[in-house]
Order: structure tokens, then C-alpha cells, then sequence
């Protein structure tokens, strides 16, 4: 087995607004591990970032790919990827999934499920980014035309009065025909959080993400035990690394939902630990990409379909970019849908 690491700047086809600001680009880097004496056999993963949000530094991570894949190409087992550092989240979610791709050799197909053979659909909610409230209805209309009833809107960066007058917009226009859910990204504080929950409780809102900044465990356990809506944890989960440190949040917290982005926390094994502590404890949860190309999307997603899924994920994610990687990943009606009879993987941007 060999290695090459291949740097990939993805370019938004939109301003994709968000409480930490407009995103335009979002750097990944694909490995890919290849059979030396025969190049066409190889997986692909995606070591993905979110600048800012992301654990990995984006000065040395490079190199950590390198040092990691070096270690992977010696010893080509899952135990090497578990001693990946703690501090490489997305690096040990790449190798991982570059890993269990070569292995299956099925042209990424990670998991051989009714998915990943075409045969079902994943429900997703439509993701609605920060904007203007007229760009915002715009995405609403754009979703629901599309098939969707699940709706997540991205909330705190405009004006807490004219996002609150959109979500009612939604419930006069669709009744609750539509699902909906709010991602804060720690956009509220203590002095407005509960009016916030208060008034999004008259909408029937199904939850919001991440109502106040990550680390306020004690406000947040207050918000949780005073169930105004359900809340779903989602960057306190980011810097939580150990069994004990995982079991103590929720133990803390008793969130209802909690919501995992494999890139960011430590790969697909670390997500499935976080899902049994979770059921452990009667807590609820949901994946979600975070800005992954198809890549990244298409391993998070077949590992997704290898649960019993009762509510809509959020994989919704695959059609931002102008320069993503060509796949069978397709959306139709509020499902994401695997075809590899219909379409396939064209890797020429990578110059495989």
C-alpha cells in the first residue's frame, strides 16, 4: 500500500451565511491509499475542516495526514487509526474512511446496505442559510418546492425579531405540515436565551442546535431540565474526547437530542461510541455533514444508513460547491439517495 494526499479548495456557488460569518470557500484535503503493483485498486477519504470550528490546526495538518498515513501504510489496520492523536479529529476521519473504502473494494461503497445499493433513501432536513429575510424565504420556498418537510434554519446572526417572524411565516403559510428546526450556533446569551426558547415554544419549533456558546454546561443543563423546546448539543460535543469526559456531559447536561458531525469529532467509531452513551441515557439523535464534498458526505452517509433511522438526518449538503467530486450521492424529494446503477464516481478533478 501507498499514499498520496491531494489539497482540495472548495468553492461555495453561494455566501453561505452562518453566525461566525460568510463561508465562500472550505478547504479539504482527499488520501488516497493505492495498491502499488495495482494503482486501480484504492480508497479515497476526506480529511475535511471548518476553519475556526475545527480542533485540527490548519497550518500543520498536512503534515499530520502525512505522518498518520505513513503510520497506516506500515501497519494497514483500524488499530492504527485509533492511535491517532485526539487533537486530529478530521485526519483520523479521512484515514479512517480511506481505510475501510480500500478494504471493501466496491468503488466507495463503505457499507453494503440497502443505501449503498440504491434500494432506500436517507430523510434530510433542507438547510436554510443565514441572510436577509427575503434571501431566507427564498431558500424556504426553494426547499419545500423540492419535496422537503423538514426544514432547518440557521437563527442569531440577523436579528432574532426578523428570523422569529420568518419561522411564523412558515407555520401561517404550511400549518405544521412542515417540521422545523433552528441551529443557533451559540447565538444567544443568558440575558435573552430563555425569551428566545419561550417564543420559539409558541411555533412549535422541533429543536434548536446549540442555543448559547459551547462550554456553559451549567446554563445549558438549566435550559435542558426547564424544556422550554428541545435542545440539541452540538459544538459541546466537539472538544470532548475520553469515554468518562463523554458520559459526564450527557450525564450533565440530559440533552434531547444530540447532533454528530464524524469530521469533527474523531471518525465513525467515535460517533457510534457517542450514539450508545446517548441511547444509554434515553438521549436522541441525528448526523450531520459539516461541509464535507461528496467524499466525506457519501461515508458519513452510508454509515448512517447502517442504523435504524427515525428522523430526518442532516446530509443535505452534497450540492454547495461548484467543484465537487462527480458521485451517485443525489437528493429527490427530501431524501438522499445512493445510485450506483444511474451514475457514477468521476475523479478527474484529483488527477487520480
Amino acid at each position: 500500500m501507498k499514499f498520496k494526499i491531494i489539497p482540495h479548495q472548495l468553492q461555495f456557488k453561494f455566501e453561505a451565511g452562518t453566525s461566525r460569518g460568510v463561508i465562500t470557500e472550505k478547504p479539504s484535503w482527499f488520501v488516497v491509499l493505492y495498491d502499488a503493483l495495482n494503482p486501480e485498486k484504492f480508497g479515497i477519504g476526506e480529511v475535511s475542516i471548518i476553519p475556526g470550528l475545527s480542533i485540527d490546526n490548519p497550518i500543520e495538518i498536512e503534515k499530520a495526514i502525512e505522518k498518520y498515513a505513513n503510520a497506516l501504510v506500515l501497519k494497514p489496520d483500524f488499530d492504527t487509526i485509533n492511535s491517532i492523536s485526539n487533537e486530529w479529529p478530521a485526519v483520523k476521519f479521512g484515514l479512517e474512511t480511506a481505510l475501510l473504502d480500500y478494504l471493501q473494494k466496491q468503488n466507495c461503497q463503505l457499507f453494503a446496505n440497502d443505501f449503498s445499493n440504491g434500494n432506500v433513501g436517507i430523510p434530510i432536513n433542507g438547510l436554510v442559510w443565514m441572510g436577509t429575510k427575503e434571501q431566507m424565504k427564498a431558500q424556504l420556498f426553494e426547499k419545500i418546492n423540492a419535496g422537503y418537510d423538514c426544514v432547518k434554519i440557521k437563527i442569531g446572526a440577523i436579528g432574532f425579531e426578523h428570523e422569529f417572524d420568518l419561522l411564523k411565516f412558515i407555520r401561517t403559510e404550511f400549518g405544521n405540515d412542515i417540521t422545523i428546526r433552528v441551529d443557533a450556533n451559540g447565538g444567544f446569551d443568558e440575558s435573552n436565551v430563555v425569551s428566545v426558547l419561550e417564543q420559539l415554544a409558541s411555533l412549535q419549533i422541533h429543536s434548536i442546535e446549540q442555543p448559547v456558546k459551547a462550554g456553559q454546561t451549567e446554563l445549558m443543563a438549566s435550559l435542558c431540565t426547564q424544556n422550554i423546546i428541545p435542545i440539541a448539543l452540538d459544538e459541546d460535543l466537539i472538544p470532548i474526547r475520553t469515554l468518562e469526559e463523554k458520559q459526564q456531559l450527557l450525564q450533565t447536561i440530559k440533552p434531547q437530542y444530540i447532533i454528530l458531525k464524524p469530521s469533527l469529532l474523531g471518525g465513525l467509531n467515535t460517533s457510534k461510541e457517542w450514539i450508545q452513551l446517548a441511547e444509554n441515557q434515553q438521549i436522541d439523535w441525528w448526523i450531520t455533514s459539516a461541509l464535507e464534498a461528496n467524499v466525506g458526505l457519501n461515508a458519513i452517509a452510508q454509515f448512517t444508513s447502517t442504523f435504524d433511522i427515525n428522523m430526518p438526518q442532516g446530509l443535505g449538503t452534497g450540492q454547495l460547491y461548484h467543484n465537487n467530486i462527480p458521485s451517485p450521492l443525489t437528493i429527490d424529494k427530501g431524501y438522499l439517495w445512493y445510485l450506483p446503477n444511474e451514475s457514477n464516481w468521476n475523479f478527474e478533478l484529483l488527477d487520480l
